[in-house]
């Protein structure tokens, strides 16, 4: 096993338990007004994929489909000039996707890109992020999610990234 491989291995478990949280903090940052609306935009985008993700994801693939979610999350934020906080740190943690996905990361980017057209749970992300009443409801809808949540199992064996990444491949667009 190779120094990325291990990397993956110690990072993606931490990303799993950390996705309630990590969900919650982005709701926080959409409720707030003062976050910049490149940021309320791009994080709306990544809950609204998670919330019709937690539908499709098939039984037995739990780690893959709430790592893809989490993946989705730490993509939407990178490059948008945050540093500090929790977005900061879900911004520098998509390196090690760009490393692990390889050639695969800009469809992955491309898609996280076009998110801020999807619907989801009857908002789009521009009514979430143009209304303040939107924005508190959503973000009250975030975090009991996130009260809720309880991360699932992950196999620390090199296995489960090939499957991760076979499971990513197929899903993202050509």
């Amino acid at each position: 096993m190779g120094e990325l491989e291990d990397r993956c291995l110690d990072a993606f478990p931490s990303w799993l338990h950390s996705l309630g949280g990590d969900a919650r903090a982005l709701a926080d940052a959409i409720a707030d007004p003062a976050t910049e609306a490149s940021v309320r935009r791009r994080a709306v985008g990544a809950l609204n994929y998670l919330f019709k993700s937690l539908d499709l994801i098939p039984d037995g693939i739990e780690d893959l489909g709430l790592l893809d979610d989490a993946f989705v999350l730490r993509v939407a934020v990178a490059g948008l000039g945050e540093s500090g906080g929790v977005v900061g740190r879900l911004a520098r943690d998509a390196e090690l996707i760009r490393e692990f996905l390889e050639a695969d990361y800009p469809r992955l980017e491309g898609y996280v890109a076009g998110l801020d057209q999807l619907t989801a749970r009857g908002r789009s992300v521009a009514d979430v992020v143009a209304d303040a009443g939107s924005s508190a409801s959503f973000a009250q809808e975030v975090r009991s999610w996130a009260d809720a949540y309880a991360a699932p199992s992950f196999t620390r064996d090199e296995k489960t990234l090939v499957k991760l990444r076979s499971f990513l491949s197929a899903k993202l667009p050509g």
